[in-house]
């Protein structure tokens, strides 16, 4: 099921932030999503986020800012199971049209994106991390 974040989830979604960023992004130093972690469980809290329950967990959830994707998680150990897909595609029908930045060595995640009819824009460097990344974009169409 999917539904709107509830203050009882935050602590389930901001670990799905933590590991998933660490497990899915190896070339980057963990002690990088660990220092954001404090700030992003707190905008997490204030943010457009839908997750997918099951069970009582969460085993996923996708940020949104309007028509941008913050981000799309699923729990390590969920993944493979069409959450993600169902996610984006609940943000699809709710948007109609969305853009994201993705790092290109996120190859997994670049792959997936391209199977649902993003297309890339551009090329930039995140001045974060210093990782090339990918913005992609997805429009509904008539």
């Amino acid at each position: 099921m999917i539904r709107p974040l509830q203050p009882p989830d935050l602590a389930q979604v901001a670990a799905i932030w933590l590991d998933t960023n660490i497990q899915a992004h190896a070339f980057i130093p963990a002690e990088y999503w660990q220092g954001n972690f404090a700030a992003v469980r707190e905008q997490l809290a204030q943010a457009e986020v839908y997750i997918y329950e099951a069970a009582g967990q969460v085993l996923g959830f996708i940020g949104l800012d309007g028509q941008y994707i913050a981000g799309l998680f699923v729990r390590p150990g969920a993944q493979g199971r069409g959450i993600g897909r169902q996610l984006l595609d609940f943000a699809k029908q709710e948007k109609g049209r969305l853009r994201l930045h993705v790092y290109q060595n996120n190859t997994r995640a670049v792959q997936f994106y391209l199977r649902e009819q993003f297309v890339p824009q551009q090329e930039s460097t995140d001045a974060h991390t210093g990782q090339q990344e990918l913005e992609l974009l997805w429009c509904a169409t008539n």
